[in-house]
C-alpha cells in the first residue's frame, strides 16, 4: 500500500469500497486523519476506498461506543448501535467522494449486520461542523459538553487512554501515557464540544 498517493485516479463510478482488516488501514489513517492515531480505538468494521488503479484513497473504521452506557440514550440493545469512529480520504479526490464512501458502508452494514443506528461526532476543536454527515442524511442531535484530551508527542488522546485495559490489566500504552502525565511530558488540554449525528439504518 502506498500512503503517498496524492491524487485519485478515475471518477467516483470507478471507485471501489472494500471491507477489510484493521491492519490494512491503520497507517493510512495515521497519515490522513486529523487525529493521526487509532490508539485505544474499539474496532468492529473497517473499510478502504480504492481508486481506478486500486490505490487506497480512503479509510473508515466503525466500532462499539467507547463511553459506558452512552448507547442507552439511543438504542434498546447495545449491539443495535455503532459509532463511525474514523473517516478520511486523501485531499485530492472528486466532489462527493466522502459521501459516496459513507453511503456504501452504510448499505453494507444494513445488508450484513443487525445494527440499527450509526452514531458519529464532528469535533469543533478541529473546526468540524459535520457537513459530510448532513450530506449523507445523518440527523443532527445536538452537542456534547466540553471536555479534556491528553496531548502527548504532538498528538491528542482521549482521556480514557490511561484507563484502557486488556485482561484486567492496564495496557502498556496506557501506563506510558500515565507516566508521561506524571513526568510532565504529557498534559491535559481543554476541548470544545462535538456535534452529534445519527443515521437510522432501519428507515
Amino acid at each position: 500500500m502506498d500512503n503517498n498517493i496524492l491524487k485519485s485516479i478515475g471518477t467516483i463510478k470507478d471507485f471501489t469500497v472494500v471491507y477489510c482488516e484493521r491492519r490494512e488501514v491503520v497507517s493510512f489513517i495515521e497519515k490522513w486523519h486529523y487525529s493521526q492515531n487509532v490508539n485505544g480505538l474499539t474496532t468492529d468494521y473497517c473499510f478502504k476506498l480504492l481508486d481506478a488503479n486500486k490505490n487506497m484513497i480512503g479509510a473508515m473504521i466503525y466500532g462499539k461506543i467507547a463511553m459506558a452506557n452512552v448507547w442507552k440514550k439511543y438504542a434498546k440493545e447495545e449491539n443495535e448501535l455503532i459509532e463511525l469512529k474514523r473517516l478520511c480520504c486523501i485531499d485530492n479526490t472528486p466532489k462527493n467522494t466522502e459521501s459516496y464512501f459513507i453511503g456504501s458502508t452504510l448499505r453494507w452494514l444494513k445488508r450484513n449486520t443487525d445494527i440499527k443506528m450509526v452514531l458519529s461526532y464532528a469535533d469543533m476543536t478541529y473546526s468540524h461542523k459535520g457537513t459530510i454527515y448532513k450530506a449523507s442524511n445523518f440527523k443532527h442531535l445536538g452537542m456534547t459538553s466540553k471536555g479534556k484530551v491528553i496531548m502527548y508527542n504532538g498528538k491528542r488522546y482521549h482521556d480514557k487512554t490511561i484507563r484502557t485495559k486488556y485482561n484486567g490489566q492496564l495496557k502498556p500504552f496506557a501506563i506510558k501515557i500515565k507516566k508521561a502525565l506524571i513526568d510532565g511530558d504529557a498534559k491535559y488540554i481543554d476541548t470544545l464540544g462535538k456535534h452529534i449525528y445519527m443515521y437510522n439504518l432501519t428507515k
